[in-house]
């Protein structure tokens, strides 16, 4: 059953107001609350028993899965290891998230593994958030992983947000990209008062015509911090750019460090970064509108980390 924590959680992190409809798994305090599988797609309990198997039916179109993450219970801290095969030629949405809801004075946190082994031709949207919330004073941590392998003419798009409120975030994405390929991942992350986040990220562009497009957007307020590593690596002729954007708020500190190294004499690597406050014109303009300090605020970070 899911009380109103439960569900102000999983409105959150998945968009889901009640049990969704299709294919679902949804983890609790380290316990399976409820699994759905559909004729094409198939959830089981992996062999260490320590996550789930997630296997997509080639030529599968149009369906999608979730497998939020809700954890309240005071001193947990949640492992898991997903695995997804998502099948040749086809088509889906993942939606995947961790909620952490902190009452008491003990700490949380959740260390998730994500492995994606995408097929020849399949298309992916990936969309993963985290949010921590409560009144608790114990400390929050989020530790999501990332592993992506891309066979030949595959697509994946990764949205991939912290949302607020984990005290320590420790990210790390790899992906190894075949011929023709295409990885497009998007990362937001906003963090305030004393929080840290760090993103470390190892892209491989392996054959010819392999292409990523990596973007950060980082919101830091009051004494927070946050630091953003990107290495990409062409083998290949190949196309890969880094794009890292930042606002500072208060004395947020951000560290930037996108790395390229190509290996092949036709391989077209780029990057491009920014770290900045608000702009006082913007503000300006949002508040002869009507709009007050605060609200003009809000505005331009969420159209920011849109």
């Amino acid at each position: 059953m899911l009380d109103a924590i439960d569900k102000k959680i999983l409105a959150e992190v998945a968009d889901l107001e009640t049990i969704p409809k299709g294919a679902y798994n949804i983890r609790k305090n380290g316990e399976l609350l409820g699994r759905e599988v559909s004729a094409n797609i198939n959830i089981e309990t992996n062999a260490k028993r320590d996550g789930i198997i997630i296997d997509v039916k080639p030529g599968t179109v149009g369906e999608s899965v979730h497998i939020p993450v809700i954890l309240s219970q005071s001193g947990l801290h949640d492992v898991v290891y997903n695995t997804f095969v998502i099948g040749e030629n086809s088509d889906v949405t993942i939606v995947a998230g961790c909620g952490i809801h902190c009452g008491g004075p003990e700490s949380e946190g959740h260390s998730g593994v994500h492995e994606f082994r995408i097929k020849a031709g399949a298309k992916i949207r990936y969309v993963e958030k985290h949010l921590a919330i409560g009144e608790g004073s114990g400390k929050r941590t989020l530790n999501p992983t990332t592993k992506v392998v891309m066979e030949e003419d595959a697509q994946a798009e990764m949205e991939l947000t912290q949302m607020g409120g984990a005290d320590e975030a420790k990210r790390f994405n790899r992906a190894r990209i075949a011929s023709r390929s295409v990885l497009l991942m998007t990362e937001r992350v906003m963090t305030d008062g004393e929080q840290s986040a760090t993103s470390t990220n190892e892209i491989e562009l392996l054959e010819t015509d392999s292409r990523s497009n990596i973007i950060s957007r980082s919101v830091l307020k009051d004494d927070s911090k946050q630091d953003f590593y990107v290495n990409l690596t062409a083998h290949a002729k190949c196309y890969g750019h880094i794009e890292c954007d930042a606002i500072l708020m208060g004395n947020g500190n951000n560290q930037t460090v996108p790395a390229l190294r190509a290996l092949h004499p036709d391989a077209e690597l780029t990057h491009e970064a920014s770290i900045g406050k608000i702009a006082n014109d913007q503000l300006t303009k949002l508040m002869s509108l009507g709009l007050t300090y605060d609200e003009a605020v809000n505005r331009i970070i969420q159209g920011f980390l849109a």
